[in-house]
């Protein structure tokens, strides 16, 4: 019992019981608000990695898209023709031109 005061004992007990009750419950009330916001971050991280995941979806379909248009718009006799010239991989060429050569020096 506090000391004596204006105001009646019990709703100075009553008021003393209410702020033990608030401040017992602190604790809990916080912890809840912490997991409330880890939850709520957690969801958005999950959702900017999805969109993450889209949005690299759509770069390599493009990309791929892009390779392929490239594929078809080449020419191919052009193009083994000049990679052959790029490479220097003509064998069969190469040999002949050994042989002509070859042959020239036996006459």
């Amino acid at each position: 019992m506090a000391f004596p005061t204006s105001v009646n004992d019990q709703i100075t007990d009553a008021v003393t019981q209410s702020n033990v009750k608030v401040v017992g419950e602190a604790p809990a009330m916080a912890l809840g608000s912490i997991y409330q916001s880890m939850a709520h971050s957690t969801g958005i991280l999950f959702q900017n990695a999805v969109a993450a995941q889209q949005q690299q979806n759509t770069l390599t379909q493009a990309a791929t898209n892009q390779g392929v248009m490239q594929i078809y718009s080449v020419d191919t006799t052009a193009a083994a023709g000049a990679s052959e010239k790029v490479a220097q991989t003509g064998v069969a060429d190469n040999l002949t031109s050994l042989l002509t050569v070859l042959s020239a020096f036996r006459q």
